[in-house]
């Protein structure tokens, strides 16, 4: 069996949780779910919507780069959105910080995201 890799930064939030930031397996890292707190505060960056899904990216860039790699080494990418009715919103975002080709992508919409948050994003990442 594969070695498995904890992936640790103090550039993205600790986890709030019995949960690792990331899980590195062979070539591939699993990103756990990031909301937008920011990291020297554990604190919700705004309760504004734009604001928190910079944030979110921040937050998985800080990640990837601790586990060696770059947000475009993301080849899926789960969205959860508490209104799917910013889903332009975020395909707007995510084009500052995706060039294609794209990685492929769910948006989903939920009820509740820890901390009330509006976004929450993870990933498979292949290095």
């Amino acid at each position: 069996m594969a070695e498995k890799i904890i992936i640790a930064t103090d550039k993205a939030p600790q986890a709030i949780g019995t949960y690792s930031q990331a899980v590195k397996v062979g070539s591939t890292v699993y990103l756990s779910g990031q909301i937008p707190l920011v990291p020297d505060t554990m604190q919700m960056v705004s309760e504004e919507f734009a604001p928190q899904v910079v944030q979110v990216f921040e937050n998985l860039t800080a990640v990837c780069q601790a586990a060696g790699g770059q947000l475009s080494d993301i080849v899926k990418l789960n969205i959860f959105l508490t209104d799917l009715s910013h889903f332009a919103t975020v395909n707007e975002i995510m084009g500052q910080y995706f060039k294609q080709p794209f990685p492929a992508r769910a948006a989903i919409g939920v009820k509740q995201l820890p901390k009330d948050s509006l976004v929450e994003m993870d990933g498979i990442m292949e290095l």
